[in-house]
C-alpha cells in the first residue's frame, strides 16, 4: 500500500470521527471565543489532522463535554475573560491597583485584542481573579501601600503582561501535541526569524518547522500597524527570555531529529536561491511530502537574507481534564515567572 493511500486513509478516519472546531462550538452552543479559551485552557480537547489542516474536535469529546454535570452555564462561567474595569470590580480593588498587579507578573492575562483605536486590550480568566482575591497569601497586595519592591520594579517601566501571555500561550500549545517538530515549532514562534535563522541552519528544516508554527493571530496583515503590534506582543524581547527561548528550541530540535528528519527532496533535485528550499519539493519526495513543506503563512516571515514557558497549572483544570496530554516542561516556565515577579 503505498503512502499515499495510507495518508488518505487516515484523512478520511480522521474526518469521520472528528469535526473542526467551527462545528464543534456551533454543536456545544459555545461563541467562538468561549470554544477557543476552552481549547486553550485544555477543557476542550483536540486532535491533529491527518492531512496537517487546523486541529479537530472528535466526536467523543463533544460528548463528554456536554455530558458534564456542569454544562454549559457553570462551564461556560469558569471560561469567561474579563477586562479591567470587570477585573478590578471582581478583586474589590481599584483599576489603577489592578493595573500594576498585572504589570508586575502577579496576575497572567490569558488573551487579547486590539480595540478601534489600536490599543491593546488584555483580559484575564474571572475565574483565576476570584481565587487571587480570596487567598490570604495576596490580602496586602490588595489594600494599603503596595510593597517596596513592586514600586520599584513598576518605576523602572516593568510590564510583563506580553510576557506572561507568550509563556502560557505557548504552554496551551504545548500540552496539546506530541510530535516533538511541532513542539519545536511552538518555541521558534517566539522567535525572531533572525534568532530562528541562527538555530536552525538547514534550510528544508527551517520551511518545516516555519509549515509546523501556530497560525499567526488574524488581526491586519503582517506588515499593517495592527500586525506590527501583534507581532511585538508575540515575539519574546527580553534578553532572558530569549537566551533560555534559544536554548530550549536547540533542544527540541535535536528531540525531534531524533524522532524522523524533516522532509526534504532527493539529493538531485533543485533548491531556491541561497540555499533555502524552492516554491516546491523537486522530484524523490516521500508521498505526501509536498503538502507538508507547503508554506503555511507564518506569524514571523523569513527575511530575504536569510525553554519552557509559563503554562496554566494542571491544578486549575477540572478533575480528568489533564489526562491524554503531552508532558508539558515545567522548570523554566516556572523560572520565567520567578525572574519576572
Amino acid at each position: 500500500m503505498s503512502g499515499h493511500t495510507i495518508m488518505q486513509e487516515a484523512a478520511d478516519t480522521t474526518a469521520q470521527t472528528s469535526v473542526t472546531q467551527t462545528r464543534a462550538a456551533r454543536e456545544l452552543g459555545l461563541k467562538r471565543g468561549e470554544f477557543e479559551l476552552a481549547v486553550m485552557l485544555g477543557r476542550i480537547r483536540t486532535v491533529s489532522d491527518a492531512v496537517g489542516g487546523r486541529r479537530r474536535v472528535t466526536r467523543e469529546e463533544i460528548e463528554r463535554v456536554r455530558a458534564g454535570e456542569d454544562f454549559p452555564e457553570v462551564w461556560v462561567e469558569r471560561v469567561r475573560a474579563v477586562g479591567t474595569t470587570e477585573g478590578a470590580t471582581l478583586m474589590g480593588i481599584s483599576t489603577a491597583r489592578f493595573t500594576r498587579l498585572t504589570k508586575a507578573g502577579f496576575v497572567t492575562p490569558v488573551k487579547f485584542y486590539l480595540n478601534r483605536y489600536r490599543a491593546v486590550v488584555w483580559l484575564y480568566l474571572a475565574e483565576e481573579l476570584r481565587q487571587f482575591a480570596e487567598s490570604e497569601v495576596n490580602a496586602s497586595l490588595l489594600t494599603g501601600r503596595a510593597p517596596g519592591t513592586l514600586r520599584a520594579q513598576l518605576e523602572a517601566g516593568a510590564d510583563l503582561r506580553a510576557r506572561n501571555w507568550r509563556g502560557r500561550h505557548a504552554g496551551a500549545l504545548l500540552r496539546q501535541s506530541e510530535d516533538l517538530w511541532e513542539r519545536a515549532a511552538v518555541v521558534a514562534s517566539l522567535l525572531d526569524p533572525v534568532q530562528i535563522t541562527e538555530i536552525i541552519k538547514d534550510p528544508y528544516e527551517r520551511a518545516y518547522v516555519r509549515r509546523l508554527m501556530p497560525e499567526p493571530f488574524g488581526q491586519g496583515a503582517p506588515e499593517s500597524p495592527a500586525g506590527r503590534i501583534i507581532q511585538k506582543i508575540t515575539t519574546a524581547d527580553d534578553p532572558d527570555e530569549i537566551r533560555w527561548l534559544r536554548a530550549n528550541l536547540t533542544i527540541s530540535l535535536s528531540q525531534a531529529r531524533g524522532q524522523r528528519p524533516a522532509p526534504r527532496p532527493a539529493p538531485d533535485s533543485g533548491s531556491g536561491p541561497g540555499g533555502d528550499p524552492g516554491p516546491g519539493p523537486g522530484p524523490g519526495l516521500a508521498p505526501g511530502t509536498r503538502a507538508e513543506l507547503g508554506a503555511r503563512p507564518s506569524p514571523h516571515p523569513a527575511p530575504d537574507h536569510e525553554a519552557p514557558l509559563a503554562a496554566l497549572p494542571d491544578a486549575a483544570l477540572p478533575d480528568g481534564e489533564t489526562k491524554g496530554r503531552a508532558p508539558e516542561p515545567r522548570g523554566l516556565f516556572k523560572w520565567m515567572r520567578r525572574r519576572g515577579a
